[in-house]
């Protein structure tokens, strides 16, 4: 939590995990979310765990949610939403480094998309500055 002028916003760490050979990003569904009810696919991510870093809590969340082992490669963007201003949401770009596609936790279907067709399954704001970001991706 974090508290500007008796505001208090929550936090979550969010994954956008590509794979540079088939050019896709992960997206993974939610059901009843109870943050933002218009959630369906999103991201995959969570909450920081206390006492752990934000490096730590991203790959813990990541494995239970996805399966996967990633690698971080860095912030990219953060953002409040519209649909909840009291949420933060920072997300930062992985690459899949082991693992397997286990949908876990809070996720209940994961999918690979291309970049192109990302922003159809989503039923919640998507930044115009997260898609040229993800469409602006090297995929050596």
């Amino acid at each position: 939590m974090i508290e500007t002028k008796n505001k208090k916003f929550e936090v979550v760490l969010l994954a956008v995990i590509f794979n540079p050979k088939d050019k896709k990003i992960l997206i993974g569904k939610r059901e009843n979310d109870p943050n933002i009810q218009e959630l369906g696919w999103c991201f995959p991510g969570g909450r920081p765990i206390l006492g752990k870093d934000i490096q730590e809590s991203l790959n813990k969340k990541i494995k239970l949610k996805t399966g996967y082992d990633v690698e971080n490669l860095g912030a990219v963007f953060s953002k409040i939403y519209p649909e909840k201003t009291d949420l933060i949401s920072i997300y930062y770009l992985c690459e899949v480094t082991g693992g397997k596609a286990i949908p876990g936790d809070d996720i209940k279907e994961l999918k690979w998309v291309s970049p192109e067709d990302l922003e159809k399954h989503f039923t919640t704001s998507f930044h115009p500055h997260l898609k040229e970001y993800i469409m602006n991706l090297k995929w050596n």
